[in-house]
């Protein structure tokens, strides 16, 4: 074998375009998983890349289909945050699970407010074809942001003060169903640590658990405000005692923060759920190692970072007809703590 043989390229995707009969964009088209192609003419392609052998790689893929064949997951939280709540995890494991097998890598950045024009110039920059935003705070300028440079981005949450598409738990019916649970038992004062008031899963399960005192002719006053994490659920609960020490239930909006509620529960002897009923909210690994097992309303993560993935993915596809928001249900899940 002479030395040129031995160094011939591999077949090229006009040879795949010609042995398919198709033009070389239906190939390309193809080999990006993109919609617009024709059974019969997908079929020809795969036929011809197996017959010649053809295997192209990520940086052709890009090159032929104009696509960096990447995605951003974008987290608008500390480091340390991301790293020590489980509700990020869940998250990532379900985009992961969605990316599975369709060759796109995902990028995992953290978003604060003085890194936003770096992050933002990083992005236009043609190293990804979308991103999915988690954890908005407030009017975050990186949503307009993006929006102006045209980068296509679904949102992990319903976005306060702008219109993009969002996936999200249906947070006002869980925080609903909690409420009703605890005055089914016969709880008369009934108080909750709220989510954050710059962030829309704060304010529509607070809204929920509002509506459902409502219901039953109770007073919802009883509010202190956390932000996801137990420090903050034990502060909220320190004030929440000072405000009404012989309270008898509490609607936590997430199991993290019900970790710090249920320790100064505990440090003023109060016995749970005896003397204090208390509902979380996420299901996350918290609520079976709280002490006691922790009553909550299920969501779930991975399916919230599946469903964001496959919307985003579709967009990008360019399917018509997407739904510009998906709520994912909630469940309330019976353990010891009321």
């Amino acid at each position: 074998m002479t030395e040129t043989a031995k160094r011939r390229p591999g077949p090229r995707i006009e040879e795949v375009a010609r042995v398919a009969g198709v033009s070389k964009s239906t190939v390309s088209r193809v080999i990006n998983d993109e919609q617009y192609v024709s059974a019969k003419a997908r079929e020809a392609v795969h036929a011809a890349i197996a017959e010649l052998g053809y295997s192209p790689n990520q940086a052709a893929r890009a090159l032929a289909g104009n696509r960096a064949n990447a995605i951003a997951l974008v987290v608008s939280e500390p480091t340390g945050r991301v790293l020590s709540d489980p509700f990020f995890a869940g998250v990532l494991r379900g985009v992961h699970a969605e990316l599975a097998g369709r060759h796109i890598q995902l990028l995992l950045m953290m978003s604060q407010p003085a890194d936003v024009g770096d992050l933002v110039a990083y992005l236009s920059s043609g190293h990804v074809d979308g991103a999915l935003l988690v954890s908005l705070h407030g009017e975050d300028p990186l949503v307009p942001m993006l929006a102006g440079i045209g980068l296509p981005v679904v949102s992990g949450g319903r976005p306060l003060g702008t219109t993009v598409p969002f996936v999200d738990a249906d947070n006002f019916t869980g925080a609903l169903e909690a409420a009703r649970h605890l005055t089914s038992l016969g709880r008369k004062r009934i108080a909750t640590v709220a989510g954050p008031e710059d962030m829309a899963v704060g304010a529509d399960r607070l809204s929920g658990f509002k509506r459902g005192l409502s219901e039953a002719k109770l007073p919802a006053g009883l509010v202190a405000h956390g932000d996801f994490t137990p420090e903050s659920g034990a502060r909220a609960m320190e004030s929440l005692l000072r405000k009404d020490p012989d309270l008898d239930a509490v609607f936590v909006a997430a199991d993290i923060m019900a970790l710090g509620a249920l320790q100064v529960l505990h440090a003023r002897g109060k016995r749970v759920p005896e003397d204090v009923a208390v509902v979380g909210f996420d299901d996350s690994v918290f609520a079976t190692t709280a002490t006691p097992p922790l009553t909550t309303i299920r969501q779930d993560v991975e399916e919230l970072g599946r469903t964001m993935t496959w919307r985003l993915l579709a967009e990008l596809a360019g399917e018509t007809g997407l739904p510009p928001s998906l709520l994912l249900p909630t469940s309330l899940i019976k353990r010891a703590s009321a």
